[in-house]
């Protein structure tokens, strides 16, 4: 096969053979709403709607009508002129000195998918039932003799024999890369959801582990936070499986390291330190069907990422980002590229990286292993971002009836700025949040209301399909 220059805005960023004229409408399948669970109202906030303020009303974006959406129908518009461009998440116009013209640079968020040809390790060994066998596996968890001054020798050692690269070939015999977490002995892969949909039902997938290739096929896929689980066809006996962190005890500054198939350069290994935590990312969602949202734009993923400058680039897709003990902290999915006004080519790393937390990766990749399908957390109202100077957060809209807001006793015109104490700045900030959340889960929204703040406490209902 001829490898042939990428199309950087194909679905995996770095993709042969395919014709970017003709991108893919993704849809989400629509099921019906399940019964939502009443809640009595909160800190003594009543039911009663009240009016907004003029100063409320003054700073007041102007946005889509939310009144049939829930915060997890929230969907950010696309630029024209791009198949699958993602969502901008920042501006800047530099000026000419000479001419004063200005040339404008956006940094503009990328899914990773691509295509082209101190202290020992104490590894630890985890039993899994399968059926009436039981299988043993040796986990990628490492014991630092020095905490304060990991061995990442060791460290990759161990986890990259849980980390695999996966290549998808369609019918028309283009490939795309990305790379997968060994998440089980039975040979469960979990990888992006953008790493496997939207190359056709026909599509040959073949996952390289330990420099040896199997076969795979999709166990269930959830294009609403981008990921996916793979099984192995002949699992072998000896599979290392991926530790997993407690990623809600991350904190900034953390030194992690990225494990993947960047440009299908496999057991690729970098080290960084978590820059960000809750960073609110936005990208377009991937499907092997067509559809339009019914906010009227493409379906998207609302991350409540981490962000890392441990070098990533495409094909990094679905690799692991794990910490100094070998266990997974995160699934990286995407990351920032600079592109000027007059082109929409895709940059490398430029240390604005992004992964799943593990902890909402866990929750889903469960799901999607027990039944195929995930259900995702919301809480009933609309929401639109507040502008000016002032607190930052996202002003209520609407409340839906039954919800569980409203049974929590929010109202429109409330000010959400903190999801369990984690800042809300805009609407995304509060969808990423709720998304990153369970269903069921309890969570407690700060809310300002006449000057006044609250903490609200909310339990989460499943989202309609």
């Amino acid at each position: 096969m001829s490898t042939q220059n990428p199309n950087p805005w194909s679905r995996e960023a770095w993709q042969q053979g395919a014709d970017p004229r003709y991108p893919q409408q993704p849809q989400q399948p629509q099921q019906p709403q399940q019964p939502q669970q009443p809640q009595q109202p909160q800190q003594g906030y009543s039911q009663q709607s009240e009016p907004q303020s003029a100063q409320q009303a003054s700073t007041q974006q102007p946005q889509p009508d939310y009144a049939q959406q829930s915060e997890s129908d929230y969907a950010r518009q696309f630029q024209p002129g791009y198949p699958e461009q993602n969502a901008q998440v920042a501006t800047a116009s530099p000026r000419s000195g000479k001419s004063g013209s200005r040339l404008a640079a956006i940094i503009a968020l990328a899914v990773l998918a691509g295509a082209a040809g101190g202290g020992g390790a104490a590894y630890g060994v985890a039993t899994y039932l399968q059926g009436s066998q039981t299988t043993t596996a040796t986990t990628t968890q490492v014991v630092q003799a020095d905490g304060s001054n990991p061995d990442w020798t060791s460290v990759a050692e161990a986890a990259s024999k849980a980390v695999a690269s996966i290549t998808v070939t369609s019918m028309n015999g283009s490939e795309s890369l990305g790379s997968g977490v060994v998440v089980d002995a039975a040979g469960h892969i979990a990888t992006n959801n953008h790493v496997v949909s939207g190359t056709g039902s026909q599509a040959t997938i073949t996952v390289v582990l330990n420099n040896v290739a199997y076969d795979a096929t999709i166990v269930g896929t959830d294009p609403t936070t981008d990921l996916a689980v793979l099984q192995l066809v002949d699992p072998p006996s000896d599979l290392h499986v991926m530790s997993f962190a407690d990623s809600s005890s991350l904190v900034v500054g953390d030194e992690v390291m990225a494990i993947g198939n960047p440009l299908g350069l496999e057991d690729t290994v970098t080290t960084g330190i978590i820059s960000a935590l809750n960073r609110p990312v936005t990208t377009e969602a991937v499907t092997d069907n067509t559809s339009v949202s019914r906010s009227g734009g493409s379906e998207v993923v609302v991350t409540a990422a981490i962000q890392t400058n441990a070098a990533i680039n495409p094909g990094n897709s679905g690799g692991a980002l794990i910490n100094s003990s070998g266990e997974l902290v995160g699934i990286t999915s995407s990351i920032a590229s600079l592109t000027s006004s007059q082109s929409s080519s895709q940059s490398g790393s430029i240390g604005l990286g992004f992964a799943i937390p593990a902890n909402q990766v866990k929750y889903v990749v469960d799901q999607l292993i027990a039944k195929g399908s995930a259900d995702h957390p919301q809480i009933g109202i609309g929401a639109q971002d507040i502008t000016g100077t002032g607190q930052l957060g996202a002003q209520v809209t609407n409340v839906t009836s039954g919800s569980p807001a409203a049974a929590a006793g929010i109202q429109a015109g409330d000010l959400i700025t903190a999801v369990d104490g984690s800042p809300v700045t805009s609407t995304e900030s509060l969808v990423a949040l709720v998304r990153a959340s369970q269903v069921g889960q309890q969570i407690v929204l700060t809310v300002q209301r006449n000057g006044q703040s609250a903490d609200v406490t909310v339990t989460t209902t499943a989202a309609a399909r």
